[in-house]
């Protein structure tokens, strides 16, 4: 069955957010070629202008852009924790097809006092240390990142010690071991140059631009489940939406 324009949100708006749902979950992946302006014309029953306009929209937010001889495709863009944590929720699979990524290592560790401050616990305390890089098909890397949690887990929890990946990613992997679930999160964004050591895990130059970021995941109760710090490769663009009251 096609798709249906329905309101309140303007027809454009409304195809908009149908692709960029499309290419968050994955279901659009990286270099895919996007509807063209007559597709949508015909699946979505609007004019010339309303499907011009969904194009350049998308093409402004950087989640598309145009290749000569193959038409409007999906940019390679930057996921975040967050887009991870939604993507999990619709999906049941924590990276889109074409992504994937390795754990480096998985240890205990003393808690440094940046991650000591973010969990709630004096600096020192023992953690739980995941660190992983995420690849793009050809093994590209365009992520290294750390996911930071509470020491006590590696009882009920023993797998966040090992580098095999979760296939339910680590909050799916917490919540089935501990029942507690990942409701609410917030991240923090800044340009910064690579250290030696991310730019050896994004094979890049050290002191080359990057996307640093770091981020909290709570639970019910308003409690931090997971930490993590995580570092993107430039030229990725990375989208965030609100609403205004």
């Amino acid at each position: 069955m096609s798709p249906e324009v329905t309101r309140p949100d303007p027809p454009y708006l409304q195809i908009v957010n149908h692709i960029r749902n499309q290419i968050r979950t994955g279901q659009l992946r990286p270099g895919d070629r996007v509807p063209s302006t007559r597709q949508i014309m015909e699946d979505w029953h609007v004019a010339m202008a309303t499907a011009s306009r969904v194009i350049s929209s998308l093409r402004s937010e950087g989640l598309v852009t145009a290749v000569p001889g193959r038409g409007t495709v999906v940019a390679d863009t930057a996921h975040t924790p967050r887009d991870y944590a939604q993507r999990i929720r619709t999906t049941g699979h924590i990276y889109p097809p074409g992504e994937y990524a390795r754990i480096v290592s998985a240890d205990l560790v003393p808690a440094p006092e940046q991650v000591a401050d973010a969990l709630g616990i004096e600096a020192g305390t023992q953690v739980i240390r995941r660190h992983r890089i995420t690849y793009r098909e050809g093994d590209v890397p365009v992520m290294a990142s750390t996911s930071w949690l509470a020491g006590e887990l590696a009882t009920v929890a023993p797998r966040l010690l090992e580098t095999e990946r979760l296939r339910q990613g680590t909050p799916g992997y917490i919540e089935e071991t501990t029942g507690r679930r990942i409701t609410s999160g917030r991240d923090q964004i800044t340009a910064d140059a690579a250290t030696q050591e991310e730019a050896s895990a994004l094979d890049v130059a050290p002191g080359s631009p990057v996307l640093r970021g770091r981020n909290w995941m709570y639970g019910r109760a308003g409690e931090v489940i997971e930490y993590g710090e995580y570092v993107v490769a430039a030229g990725r663009w990375e989208t965030y939406e609100y609403t205004v009251e």
